[in-house]
């Protein structure tokens, strides 16, 4: 019921005085009113003021009188502003007793958007030639956030890895290994993912630039990758997936989890791409290229604002687009399914099954990983290339937003935090490279954040044993990583600091965390069991009303976050489910009142709290301790 069971109530109202008027298809907005406008506002006397040839203010007072007469179990008055609004205001006991008894219930914030239709969300998608920095980090969260958005959203969501294991990254590391001398076996204590990419991929590239003869190595490498057979390709295979097990353990420690492993060699040798580059041909949305720079090649003509994209050269080879187009199709089910499945060899922290696709026809185990829709996390830099998908798959498809491209900006260190990490960049902040090496990785990142939460819970807790305080330590480690990269539009820069994103205070994940810890304080101090057989209307006091009211607008933002694929939209609810607390918490005594039922009923809201931040953080993939 929530929230929203006013906000529909009003809104059934308001249509059936517009029917008795003989008005009709009038798009008005019922919403959660700001302050000084009541509990509800809506906007509908703006939108009959041409209609009606009077004042909203005017047409307001006239429907404000006319909801007097509506059934009405929910609102306890309409009221017409000044301003043209019209205003309403809630029956708080009623809506007490319906928001927090709910907020009880296991399927509390559920919202029933996808109708149980299969979505696909591809994220991570980094090369196997190095480990995750804090950029990668960056598409993770964000890919990980919106699949658990969507899950609550009633989707099926397939979560896929494209692992690029064919690309001239990982060409570098093999010209490396084979032709530079570099041993297989890191040094002592150090990371495989760590030295491929520090050591082996830095300074083999260093060499590329002191002699340019080396490209001629570097190319017949990247050929022979591309012949499956090749004892070049089997060494490859072996390094990468050993790099990729480096990779995946950084992102299960930051509860991160997949259903399906995708190779980019495979899609190479799968055929897929034959299939689909005829179905181009047939439908025209591909032409050869008679004249000028691109003789002889097959393009996709651009829009006149941009040139011509080439998918097949002059000489025969595919482009990279070539391997994008087949795989898009697949994630949609728009072509036939060439791979059989396995199960990955290490288990996810969570025991979800984790699959990986394989072309070997002893592995036969039957799945199916497309979707209706697909969504795929890539950086904003690659937003011509996936306009270009995006169109296809339209067409494929008959689906304009069948396919949908979420691209997000980098992520820049700042000044400080650069130079804690060992990086000079003159007061600037520190754009990442990680072919210079110009990259911090995302295991120092949380290294240090963990070392820095230890000592803190050490000096609060000094009672507490290495155990507690290593599992408090990994959550708040875990969860400032997972904010910092989601609070911000996705179309901002961030500039990952730290020692603010450790901040108790402000908008930071401590800070959410800690307010938790607080509310599991109060209760634990009570010595009760919280229970939902209460007196409702003992919360009257505003910041009471406050608090029920935003655990009521959960559901709210998980639809609003589904609908713009937007994670910012839960970390600001989380934010501000926080702050509203902390000012209930500051002005409205919950223990020792004097006055049992009081008492209960405030445990009550604060169980609530308890239980509300918890779901909503759960989104975000942030656990909330209870103490810290």
């Amino acid at each position: 019921m929530t929230f929203k069971s006013i906000l529909d109530e009003i809104e059934n109202n308001l249509s059936k005085i517009l029917d008795e008027l003989s008005i009709s298809d009038v798009k008005f907005s019922v919403e959660p009113a700001k302050p000084g406008f009541g509990d509800v506002s809506s906007n509908v006397s703006f939108l009959l003021a041409k209609q009606l040839k009077k004042s909203p203010k005017e047409i307001s007072e006239m429907l404000s009188e006319k909801y007097l007469q509506c059934v009405s179990t929910l609102v306890s008055k309409s009221e017409s502003h000044s301003s043209g609004y019209l205003n309403f205001y809630a029956d708080w006991t009623k809506l007490n007793q319906l928001i927090l008894s709910e907020s009880n219930l296991p399927e509390f914030g559920d919202v029933d958007i996808g109708k149980n239709s299969t979505i696909v969300v591809e994220h991570t998608s980094v090369n196997p030639n190095k480990a995750l920095h804090i950029g990668h980090i960056r598409n993770i969260i964000i890919g990980d956030t919106i699949s658990r958005i969507l899950q609550k959203a009633n989707y099926k969501v397939n979560v896929l890895n494209y692992v690029d294991d064919s690309g001239l990254q990982v060409a570098d590391i093999i010209v490396g290994f084979k032709h530079f001398g570099y041993e297989i076996e890191p040094p002592q204590g150090k990371k495989f993912d760590h030295y491929c990419g520090d050591d082996v991929y830095v300074k083999t590239t260093e060499k590329y630039e002191q002699d340019s003869s080396l490209e001629e190595i570097r190319k017949n490498v990247l050929k022979e990758l591309e012949d499956g057979t090749s004892e070049t390709a089997q060494f490859a295979d072996k390094i990468t997936r050993r790099v990729l097990s480096n990779q995946l353990e950084t992102c299960w420690n930051l509860a991160v989890s997949y259903d399906c492993l995708n190779f980019e060699s495979q899609i190479i040798r799968s055929g897929l791409w034959d299939g689909i580059f005829e179905k181009l041909k047939e439908m025209n949305l591909v032409e050869f290229e008679n004249d000028d720079k691109n003789a002889g090649c097959w393009v996709i003509r651009g829009d006149g604002k941009e040139e011509d994209k080439v998918i097949v050269r002059s000489n025969g080879t595919a482009t990279y687009i070539a391997k994008d187009i087949p795989y898009a199709a697949w994630k949609l089910g728009l072509l036939d399914d060439p791979f059989h499945y396995q199960k990955y060899e290490k288990e996810q922290p969570n025991s979800r099954v984790l699959w990986q696709t394989t072309l070997n026809d002893g592995d036969s185990d039957s799945q199916n990983f497309s979707g209706d829709k697909v969504i795929t996390v890539i950086d904003s830099r690659q937003a011509r290339l996936q306009k270009i998908i995006t169109s296809l798959m339209g067409k494929f498809k008959s689906i304009p937003d069948a396919y949908v491209h979420l691209g997000y900006e980098s992520v820049t260190l700042s000044s400080d935090t650069a130079k804690v990490l060992g990086l000079e960049t003159d007061g600037k902040q520190a754009q990442m490279s990680g072919r210079k090496g110009l990259y911090v990785n995302a295991d120092s990142v949380y290294d240090l954040l963990k070392e820095k939460t230890t000592e803190e819970t050490k000096k609060r807790h000094p009672e507490m044993n290495d155990s507690e305080i290593e599992k408090i330590s990994h959550s708040v480690s875990v969860a400032t990583l997972r904010y910092e990269m989601i609070k911000q539009d996705l179309d901002k820069i961030i500039a990952f600091d730290l020692t603010k994103s450790l901040s108790l205070e402000g908008d930071t994940a401590p800070y959410i965390q800690y307010t938790h810890a607080r509310a599991s304080r109060i209760l634990e101090k009570s010595g009760r069991t919280p229970s939902i057989d209460v007196d409702f209307s003992l919360l009257k006091e505003q910041p009471e009303i406050d608090l029920v009211k935003i655990i009521g607008l959960f559901n709210l933002q998980v639809r609003d976050a589904a609908n713009n694929l937007s994670p910012k939209v839960i970390s600001r609810y989380c934010h501000d489910l926080a702050v509203t607390f902390n000012s209930f918490y500051e002005k409205s005594k919950v223990l020792d009142l004097g006055d049992e039922q009081l008492e209960n009923s405030r445990l009550c809201l604060v169980h609530s709290f308890k239980i509300t931040i918890e779901k909503a953080l759960n989104l975000l993939g942030i656990t909330a301790p209870d103490k810290m």
